[in-house]
């Protein structure tokens, strides 16, 4: 039974004609007429008498008409609702995020989103970068916000939002910061202290050394930078970390031939349509990646 037959058989009984039935659902007679017959056809009785000029209800249609309008009073309710719905940044949003964006990028991002959409109930959870890869695929969140990888993943969509340029850095008295010009070779007489070499920012690093054939030696591995970025600054060895990170406990290291940009962005399912609140955040994500 299609809804326009009973928007047509509501007109009608409403009207008591066809012609101003016909009038208020703005089509012609014809149409109308054909769908009323339509209908009569699938229920096969008779919906109305026809008496002179106008159309009175039978039994059947008497007995049909509070049916008719319940059926598309509900449609109607629904549609406002979906409408409402489909506008509405509302519920829950899971995301994950690495440690060093969500600390050091995200949070004036987070801070517009909580202040524009009060009523999501946000859940962040801090994992390295490439458990994040493998939790989208899986479906566990709609957004990560993250070191993007070093090759492309076909179920994944990912955008650069902040490049994220990386320096080598050692300790002022660190005996590498007492060298005016440094190459990869000076660096690997020394003890590293890396992100784990399996993470993107420990590849990008340990693909410069093995493209000149040189043995990188971490002395230690984390994949926290602050904890990095602390232990090069006393002295326990050199280190590469982003740009940003780098204050007055830290020497740059001019080593020309070691240059290494990660990129930071967003990625989310391609086959997974996201709520209303996790393309709300995709949105201001990349608002922040076009303000740069």
């Amino acid at each position: 039974m299609e809804l326009q037959w009973l928007k047509a058989f509501l007109a009608v009984a409403e009207q008591g004609s066809v012609s101003e039935a016909a009038e208020t659902l703005h089509l012609t007679q014809p149409a109308v007429s054909k769908r009323l017959a339509a209908l009569e056809q699938q229920l096969d009785t008779a919906l109305f008498d026809r008496i002179g000029r106008r159309l009175q209800l039978t039994d059947a249609g008497r007995a049909l008409l509070p049916r008719a309008r319940h059926i598309l009073n509900e449609i109607s309710d629904a549609e406002r609702e979906l409408h409402a719905l489909g506008s509405a940044v509302t519920g829950s949003l899971r995301i994950a995020t690495s440690h060093h964006v969500g600390l050091h990028h995200l949070p004036p991002v987070l801070k517009e989103f909580s202040s524009r959409y009060p009523d999501v109930a946000l859940d962040i959870d801090f994992v390295d970068s490439e458990q994040a890869y493998e939790a989208l695929v899986a479906g566990e969140y709609e957004l990560a916000v993250v070191t993007l990888a070093l090759k492309d993943y076909p179920a994944l969509d990912a955008r650069v939002i902040w490049p994220d340029p990386c320096v080598v850095v050692a300790a002022p008295d660190h005996p590498l910061a007492q060298m005016p010009a440094l190459d990869l070779p000076d660096l690997a007489r020394y003890p590293a202290i890396l992100p784990d070499l399996n993470t993107y920012t420990g590849r990008l690093i340990k693909r410069e050394f093995d493209r000149r054939g040189l043995k990188l030696t971490a002395k230690l591995a984390t994949n926290f930078l602050e904890t990095i970025k602390m232990m090069a600054g006393v002295g326990l060895g050199w280190s590469v970390l982003p740009r940003t990170l780098v204050d007055d406990s830290l020497a740059v290291l001019p080593v020309e031939k070691l240059n290494i940009l990660r990129n930071l962005g967003v990625i989310s399912h391609r086959a997974r349509t996201l709520s209303n609140a996790a393309a709300a955040l995709q949105q201001l994500l990349i608002a922040a990646a076009t303000d740069q």
